[in-house]
């Protein structure tokens, strides 16, 4: 079994940030690499800080030989979709680039167990729902071609290297640590369920609801969310599988049913008591009308379930960080 240090790419951000306390509550101590180009160290609250860069070898270096650890869980990457189709060199540069400079460098070091931070943006638009491990992968945009190109790499890396791997392919993560000790905070944000929550606080102008003619129930987007400690938890789990003998293997992360932009906001609005002002748009181009998960494959092979997956409750859980940070 694997115990004591996992280097943790990206601790600082948000998901990172939740999986490192999620690591240290099972007795692992997180070693967060991160070079706050979009996290925050007053995240990093469960083990050591190392500010570095995923492209720089030199630096990994140090900080492997200095920690010694056992693992990692790579969470470092560029991840905002509209930005990778406008400047696509920095997607493939920081996510395909830096993810193999980190994994010679693990080799390198001894290091040969890894998780890494996929997403179901690597099925572009699904032929039929909801989406399973086996649907086929079409990225429509160069950040899920980035995430599938890492994938690809570290499968050929455990046929050559001894190198084991997971792959979590998440849907839309959302919420904020039940204990109010972290959450969402990016910059810019685009996440729906902040920008709710922002537009109803009066942080900023009404939401943009971009389609409501699509063949849905309402005529809005709909989408997978799962809950950001749901998604830590998972993370874990992979880990001590990897480290238990457990081939390296995919699955999907999400909560199995999805819900729309409109019942987003009535959520928002339900939770925090106050009406959100919202202005319809068209539809946003690559859009496709729902996202929802198949995770039987990891309910039946890591054990693992939502334990939030009511979406009240996770709005309710980002709301009470938001109000809490705003002050």
């Amino acid at each position: 079994m694997c115990s004591d240090v996992v280097l943790v790419t990206g601790g600082a951000g948000y998901i990172g940030s939740h999986a490192c306390k999620a690591l240290a509550r099972a007795g692992f101590k997180p070693v967060v690499y991160d070079n706050l180009s979009y996290g925050h160290e007053a995240a990093v609250r469960w083990g050591p800080f190392e500010l570095g860069d995923i492209l720089d070898s030199q630096r990994l270096s140090e900080v492997c030989e200095r920690h010694r650890p056992v693992a990692v869980m790579h969470f470092a990457a560029f991840a905002y979709v509209g930005e990778s189709v406008v400047d696509p060199a920095k997607y493939y540069h920081n996510n395909v680039v830096g993810s193999l400079t980190l994994l010679e460098t693990m080799r390198a070091c001894g290091v040969r167990k890894i998780v890494f931070s996929s997403t179901c943006a690597t099925y572009g638009v699904p032929d039929v729902l909801p989406i399973g491990e086996a649907t086929p992968q079409r990225p429509i945009n160069p950040y899920g071609a980035s995430k599938l190109m890492v994938e690809r790499i570290l499968s050929d890396f455990g046929s050559a290297y001894d190198l084991g791997w997971t792959a979590l392919r998440y849907f839309n993560a959302a919420g904020a640590d039940l204990d109010g000790e972290i959450g969402e905070d990016h910059d810019p944000e685009t996440h729906l369920i902040p920008l709710v929550i922002d537009a109803a606080s009066g942080r900023r102008g009404p939401v943009s609801v971009f389609g409501t003619d699509y063949d849905t129930p309402d005529g809005t987007c709909i989408r997978d969310y799962i809950h950001v400690a749901d998604l830590a938890d998972a993370h874990v789990l992979a880990l001590k599988a990897l480290c238990a003998g457990a081939p390296s293997d995919v699955y999907n992360l999400g909560n199995g049913q999805g819900f729309s932009v409109r019942e987003v906001i009535a959520a928002v609005e339900q939770v925090c008591g106050r009406p959100v002002p919202a202005r319809m748009m068209a539809r946003r181009p690559g859009d496709p009308a729902a996202l929802v998960s198949d995770a039987t494959k990891a309910r039946k092979q890591l054990d693992w379930r939502p334990k939030i997956p009511e979406l009240d409750r996770i709005v309710d859980s980002a709301w009470k960080w938001h109000q809490k940070a705003s002050r």
